[in-house]
């Protein structure tokens, strides 16, 4: 673009000296970083283990965009922030992205369209899409160098507000909106995505969420049949199938247990509550913890379980809440504050594949697009994750959000500029992570 074609704009002026802008700067992109998320997908393979999961009715004469790169630019481009299909028309030319994709940035066709992208999106059958939620577990036990002793899977559901009457969509009263409720899954001691499945925005029954453990158990089996497994969660899952699957299958549990009568007048329980309600007034505390266990079962369970209780007295009065767990060692306090507790974490990582990735963008009429919307936000996920891992412990980027390693890994101008033998990326020189 030259000064003929360019519009300038003025600035106000500086030391006076006139200040004009325009957009003719030449070969540059504001995202320089997308060859880190190249070269992370190069190392994990994760848009080629996609791409085999699905069919290519196309052509093969025809065929201008492999299934491969049509991943890799939806996935790279949702990673950069452009989490909408239509952004990639705009970033059809970006030399950053060409260079991502393996493609000359001055020549040949440039990224595929929005249209492109969109029936792509809406390709998967369901039994494809079975295949690609297969293949993200695979991604998973495949980032671990060997099969870990022991892992903690900590399973949640997320309110994701409908754009309109979507397949799958239904009302909750709980959060007041037509929605989905996707099902998370995370590795939550070292942040990695396990599995994510969209589902219509009712809670899970007991036989629904014992159906979705069941299979991811198999499916982590085959890599892992050795490792010792714990899958924790909210009260959401701590239902009667889902705890005689697990005891079944030698899996530990922590779940949540909502209070009931029986609970409340549990001798054990009522014991420890009253002599710490008596504690905290005699010794004026704001606040006074402690904690009980018992054994209880309910008339739906097959037995008795081991049921662990928080109870915090306070001057706002008495608040106790409940865990039921097939651990048999451990204090109660332990089992609580550490174990449980822990699951907040997983939480936060929701939130991070929400808001950050902005994986809540389920706009698609058909329930499959939007699934396979879920797989390609995880995939960049993946890939941001794996960047992270390779930032020097000592740095500060090395526990940053991936919103901020996006703003300053990813989100960088740089000039390309190309000669007859080599390819060089100019950043700026001023760079404030340079050093990182």
């Amino acid at each position: 673009m030259t000064d003929d074609t360019a519009n300038p704009f003025r600035f106000p002026a500086v030391r006076s000296r006139k200040v004009t802008a325009a957009f003719d700067g030449g070969r540059l992109t504001s995202d320089g970083g997308v060859l880190l998320l190249a070269q992370a997908e190069r190392a994990m393979g994760i848009c080629r283990r996609l791409a085999a999961c699905i069919a290519d009715p196309r052509d093969p004469g025809r065929v201008i965009h492999a299934r491969p790169a049509l991943r890799r630019a939806r996935v790279f481009a949702i990673a950069c922030g452009y989490e909408d299909a239509d952004d990639l028309d705009a970033l059809r030319d970006d030399p950053g992205f060409r260079l991502a994709l393996g493609k000359l940035p001055g020549s040949g066709a440039g990224l595929a369209s929005q249209p492109t992208m969109s029936r792509w999106e809406n390709a998967p059958t369901t039994r494809e899409l079975a295949k690609l939620m297969a293949a993200m577990i695979d991604i998973y036990c495949a980032s671990y160098p060997t099969s870990p002793a022991a892992v903690t899977l900590d399973i949640d559901d997320t309110c994701d507000v409908v754009h309109g009457y979507q397949q799958l969509s239904f009302w909750n009263g709980h959060h007041g909106e037509r929605c989905f409720l996707p099902i998370h899954v995370y590795d939550t001691a070292s942040g990695r995505p396990v599995a994510m499945l969209l589902r219509t925005g009712k809670t899970p029954s007991g036989a629904e969420a014992a159906g979705h453990i069941r299979r991811l158990v198999r499916h982590i089996r085959r890599h892992w049949p050795d490792t010792h497994l714990t899958i924790r969660g909210d009260g959401h899952y701590g239902r009667p199938e889902v705890m005689a699957f697990c005891e079944a299958y030698g899996i530990d549990y922590v779940f949540g247990l909502p209070t009931n009568a029986a609970l409340r007048a549990d001798p054990a329980i009522v014991a420890v509550a009253d002599t710490c309600a008596v504690k905290r007034a005699e010794e004026q505390r704001v606040i006074l913890r402690n904690y009980a266990e018992t054994r209880y079962g309910a008339k739906s369970w097959k037995g008795q379980r081991r049921v662990v209780a928080r109870i915090e007295a306070s001057t706002l009065g008495m608040d106790i809440r409940y865990v039921v767990t097939s651990l048999t060692q451990g204090s109660a306090e332990h089992i609580y504050d550490t174990l449980y507790c822990a699951r907040g974490q997983a939480e936060n990582l929701i939130k991070r594949h929400k808001t950050q990735l902005a994986s809540d963008r389920t706009s698609c009429r058909s329930a499959n697009a939007n699934q396979m919307r879920l797989i390609l936000h995880t995939a960049a996920y993946w890939l941001l994750w794996r960047i992270q891992q390779e930032i020097p412990k000592s740095a500060a980027l090395a526990v940053a959000e991936f919103a901020t390693i996006r703003l300053r890994l990813l989100k960088v101008a740089a000039r390309v500029i190309e000669s007859a033998t080599r390819i060089r990326i100019a950043f700026a020189s001023a760079c404030p992570d340079a050093a990182t």
